[in-house]
Order: structure tokens, then sequence, then C-alpha cells
């Protein structure tokens, strides 16, 4: 079985859903985008992952300022308001008859090339947008089991040539890190940054504890997670210590507890890391409050 922060129960009515394509609904058999595609042709494009709860789009509006903060960063024209995409995005989990326990992938690339190139003038279309919802829930087997992860010799770039802050549709890095993981018999990556310092997984966002504080790494090379910062955010309201900070693989290893962080499965204990099992010297369970803390204000903003 795989194991990993995406693993996701099986449902059978993921085989019947509709997507949306630029205006369109498509069974998902049917949902087709041009192999002329900027994002096919060269990772040129945008996308932000978002949770159904309770027919409420969790976190959205931190989601589309990310969203519009990547589209102006990759001079991406949306042709709409963040009103509009909202009720695009809605109107998509209404035809699916959605309303809790759904995964949405909201996808927009640059648009439809002429001819294959990296060229942005040789795009004759408009934005390509997709919505996908999903019937998604986290296997709660890898949370129970809890992950491993392995090193990667991939490091997160500088933000001076591919900043991690940015949900874009080149990837390749994160999966080459991945492969590398998995090759090695763990579930994710970890990745350092530049100057060899803990940085981030492949997918998720990395925390540790140590003698009760809670510490991840500096935001210069981490990804800008939602999840992530909500975590922050939950610290600081329950006087729990948080500090963001540089740290290496030496701090890691003799941690007390590590866990990861995204919108998809929350938060995702980690148990070992390079074959060095994480041994709880202070005999804590942060990472279990933090995680029930998380659901927490999750129901608390899908009642508001």
């Amino acid at each position: 079985m795989v194991h990993g922060t995406h693993n996701a129960k099986h449902d059978d009515r993921n085989n019947h859903i509709y997507i949306y394509v630029n205006g369109s609904f498509f069974s998902r058999n049917e949902a087709k985008i041009s192999v002329f595609d900027s994002g096919y042709l060269v990772g040129d494009g945008i996308w932000e992952g978002i949770r159904l709860t309770k027919g409420r789009l969790v976190f959205l509006e931190e989601h589309l300022n990310r969203l519009w903060q990547a589209a102006k960063s990759t001079s991406i024209n949306l042709p709409f308001s963040k009103e509009e995409l909202k009720s695009i995005i809605y109107q998509t989990t209404e035809k699916n008859s959605m309303e809790d326990g759904v995964h949405v992938r909201v996808m927009i690339t640059r648009g439809i090339k002429k001819t294959p190139s990296q060229d942005p003038r040789l795009t004759i279309s408009g934005p390509n947008v997709v919505v996908i919802p999903e019937f998604k829930i986290a296997d709660e087997s890898s949370k129970n089991t809890g992950l491993t992860l392995f090193t990667s010799t991939i490091r997160r770039g500088s933000p001076d040539y591919l900043d991690p802050k940015l949900n874009c549709h080149s990837k390749l890095h994160e999966v080459q890190a991945l492969v590398q993981a998995i090759e090695a018999g763990a579930d994710e990556a970890l990745m350092l940054d530049i100057h060899g310092f803990v940085s981030t997984c492949n997918s998720t966002n990395f925390f540790m504890v140590k003698n009760g504080t809670v510490i991840t790494s500096t935001d210069q090379y981490c990804m800008n997670g939602i999840t992530r910062q909500k975590i922050i955010e939950i610290c600081k309201e329950n006087h729990i210590p948080v500090i963001e900070k540089n740290f290496s693989l030496y701090d890691v290893y003799d941690a007390d507890e590590c866990f990861v962080t995204g919108t998809f499965a929350g938060l995702s204990p980690v148990i070992s890391i390079d074959g060095r099992m994480i041994d709880n010297k202070s005999n804590t369970k942060i990472s279990e409050s933090l995680s029930s803390l998380y659901k927490k204000k999750i129901s608390s903003y899908v009642k508001n």
C-alpha cells in the first residue's frame, strides 16, 4: 500500500464527477485540454488545492489571495474577479452534489500556444481554467502508521530562480526529490535549502518539536503554506512556543516529534528520517494537540 500525505480513501463516486473546463462541464473521461496548452508544453500555470467541508470552501480567502499573487508574479492575466472564481468553484461542487469530504483542485494556465514554445507572446487564447473536485478524504492509515522521510539531494530553490512560495505547475524538481525518497524506501522526501538547512518536504511543510517548542524553517525557502501559517497561528493563540529559524539535520535527528502540514491531510506525523527513528524523549504529544486544534479551527471557520 502506498503511504504518504496524499494517500486518500477510495471513493467510487469519483468515477462520475463533472469537471469544469473553460465555462463548461465535462464527465471525468471527457474532460480534456489541448496538447498546445502552456501548462502541458512548459509547465506554465498556477494552481490551488482547497477543501470543501460542510458546504464551505475552507480558508478560501487565503487560497484566492495566494492564487492572485501567483498570477501577478507570473503575469497571467486572470479574466475574472475573485468573486467570479469563487462562484465557478461553488457551481462545480454543486453540479456534483458535493457538501463534505471534498478536495478541489483549481488550475489556471496561460493558454493555448500556436506552436510549442516557452514564449508567452505565442499564446493565442486567454487562460485555460480547470476545476477538478473529488470526494477525497485522507486515509487515516498513513497518519496512524506515521510517515518515513528521506533527505533528497534535490534542493529547494532560491527565490531568484523559482520561488518555493509560487504554486506553479513546474514541479519536476519536487517529483525528482520524491522519486529519490521512494527508491530509498521512504514515503516522502525531506528537502534542504541552498545553504543546507532543512526547508520543506516535496509537497508539504516540515515541523519539529524539541523541548516543548514547535520549530519550523524560516519562510525564505519554504512553500507559502496556508496550513503551515494556521499551525503557527494556533501555537501563538494557545501559548505554545513556536519559532521560525534555520536548523539542520543534526537538529532534526534529535527531535522529540516531527510532522508535516498540507491542505489535504492537515497534520501528518513523521516517525523516521533517513532511517533514524524519532525518539520522543520529552514524552509529549504536542503534534496530536495541534492536530486537534487545527480541526477545531476548521470547524469554527465553517460555522462562521
